[in-house]
Formats: C-alpha cells, structure tokens, sequence
C-alpha cells in the first residue's frame, strides 16, 4: 500500500514538473518570438510615424522620438501634388495585371504540358529549363536589354512587360502540383474523349488553385516591385512605376533632404501589398506548402 501511495506521489511530481517545464519553455518562446516580431515590425512603424511628422519638426530632433508630437497628413498631399504619383499607380497596375495575366497563361499550359503531355524529349527540355535558372539574372537583363532597344520597345509597356511573362520557376512549382493529381483521373477523362484542354480548365486547374493563387499574388508582389528591369528601360515619366517614381520624387520632387514628404510616398507605395498579403496569407502559406510537397 504504501509502496503504491508513493508511486502516485513521485508520478504526480514528475508531471507538474514538466508541466513547469513546458510552462517556462512555452514562455522564452512567446519572449523570443515577440522581441522578433518588433525587430521586424519596427522599421515599418518608423516610415510610418516619419511620415506624420512634419518637415521642421523632423528636422528639429536632434534626438530621434518614438512619437509624433504634431501629427500630420500633409506630407501625404505633397506625394500626390508635387510629383504624378498617381500617373505612377496607374502605369503599375497595368503593368501588374497584364503581366501576370499573360504570365498566368504562358506557364499553366507549359505546366500541363511537361506534367501530362508525353512528348519526345519532354525530360531533356524540361531540365534545360531548369539550367536556366543558374544563368545569373544580370546575364538575362543584358541580352533582353539589348533585344527590347533593337526592337525600338524601349519607353513602351510592351517593353516592360514582355520579359516577365514567363517564370521557370513557377512552371516547375505548378507542373509538381500537376502530377500530383492522379494519372487515372487523366486517362478516364481521354476515354470518355475529354480534350486536353477542357481537362486542364475542368480538373487541374480547380485542383491547383491554392498554387495558383498563390503564384497570382507572388508576381503581382513581383511586378508591384520591380526596379531594376523597369529603370533602364524607360527614361521617359509617362511610363515610370511606383518603384522608379520613388527615385523622381527624391530627385525632382521634394528634395534630398525632405525625409518625411519620401517615408509618405513610400507608405502610399506599400499598402496595397500590405493589404494584399494580410488578406490572401493563408492560401500563400497553403500553397507553398502544397508546392512543397508530393505523394
């Protein structure tokens, strides 16, 4: 009996002992994780109270304050009166959405066609595909630099979207969801005598829409940030985007010095990816981890 009462006993200690344990680590979790999320979330906070500050009262603190004393929206008017930003927004979201429409369009059939269409020399070509993705990307800008001014498409959206209308990384990404849907499904479909196209929009498509999703809100977050490809190949402000407006407004707009009036255009910049993310996040996360695995 007495054996057995102080088993109890002993068992009992050892489970509110790692109770506490598990108690104390849970804790250093939640303490690391939260001093990472204000290491991350800091420089944000900080663009954003720049740019409610006005012009003197930035340039009066000689010590930095985590606060904004005269709050203030005028820096926002000056990003949309003293430069064409919206010209900028507008040139941006046409690039967007045609470059990922036409994106879109161009890898679902090469997906499907290196996933289901058994052609001669279908492994060879698509690992050449792949090799290209070790040719660094300085190398593809100079050779479509060089393409896109013989073409005389330099200052013209034609010039700035055809380049990224293709991603082989994204048709390796969706051509591995593609065979994870079973091959039978495939092979009853051709017997009742479904086109390859009708299977393709009918089945594989509904069956990817998580990667595809997400692959949809990676190029618009892709082309919504383009710099480098837009910047040499437009000198002209008709056709400048958001990213490259950023350089015209410090330059012509308010000044190298006008720190607070550059944090409001930047913020005007980013919501629209901030929202886009807050909003669609689950499904990057879902497909991501359905790219990332097969079987």
């Amino acid at each position: 009996m007495y054996n057995a009462v102080h088993g109890l006993q002993t068992r009992s200690v050892t489970v509110r002992k790692m109770k506490k344990t598990q108690s104390i680590k849970k804790s250093i979790t939640y303490i690391l994780l939260t001093l990472w999320g204000i290491i991350v979330l800091f420089p944000f906070y900080w663009m954003l109270l720049t740019s409610i500050k006005s012009y003197a009262s930035y340039n009066g603190e000689y010590v930095p304050k985590f606060y904004a004393t005269s709050p203030t929206l005028e820096n926002y008017v000056n990003a949309f009166t003293s430069v064409p930003l919206g010209r900028y927004f507008l040139n941006t979201i046409i690039f967007t959405l045609v470059t990922t429409a036409l994106m879109m369009i161009v890898i679902i059939l090469s997906a499907y066609a290196f996933a289901r269409i058994d052609f001669k020399g279908r492994s060879a070509l698509f690992a050449f595909f792949l090799a290209l993705m070790m040719i660094p990307n300085e190398l593809v800008i100079i050779t479509n630099f060089v393409t896109i001014t013989e073409l005389n498409m330099r200052n013209t959206f034609l010039g700035l979207i055809l380049p990224s209308v293709t991603s082989v990384f994204y048709i390796y990404l969706l051509k591995e969801n593609f065979e994870m849907i079973p091959e039978e499904l495939y092979k009853a479909a051709k017997v009742d005598g479904t086109s390859d196209i009708k299977y393709l929009i009918k089945v594989m498509i509904p069956i990817s829409q998580p990667t595809i999703v997400t692959i949809i809100i990676l190029k618009v977050i892709e082309c919504w940030n383009s710099y480098v490809w837009p910047r040499l190949i437009t000198d002209d402000e008709n056709y400048f985007l958001v990213s490259n407006g950023i350089q015209s407004i410090r330059e012509n707009g308010f000044g190298r010095e006008n720190i607070p009036a550059m944090m409001a255009a930047v913020v005007a910049i980013s919501v629209p990816l901030v929202i886009l993310f807050l909003i669609f996040h689950k499904k990057i996360m879902a497909g991501v981890s359905r790219g990332g695995t097969k079987g």
